[in-house]
């Protein structure tokens, strides 16, 4: 897969993996510490990552393009391995 992808090409191959469960989606331990702490549950990440948008590029942190999902009141940050694997590596809970 060539990198970084745009948000469009992020979001595309975001849902392609989690609708056609042809991937795997794993979670990062500093990610689940984060959502633990944010009280952010797995299936709410999840939806995050269905149907959250993306709008900002791609950022290159520490060896992998990342890529911030946003749905409502949270955000959900995320790498791809390959084209049949994500991980997310930070979330939060948005401030009001």
């Amino acid at each position: 897969m060539r990198e970084p992808l745009t948000p469009s090409e992020a979001r595309r191959t975001l849902s392609l993996l989690l609708a056609n469960r042809v991937g795997v989606v794993v979670f990062t331990s500093h990610a689940l510490e984060e959502m633990r702490f944010d009280g952010i549950t797995n299936p709410e990440a999840f939806a995050v990552l269905r149907f959250g948008q993306i709008f900002e590029p791609a950022e290159y942190e520490r060896g992998s393009w990342r890529y911030r999902v946003h749905r409502e009141r949270v955000c959900v940050v995320c790498a791809f391995d390959t084209e049949t694997k994500a991980v997310v590596v930070t979330a939060w809970r948005k401030q009001r």
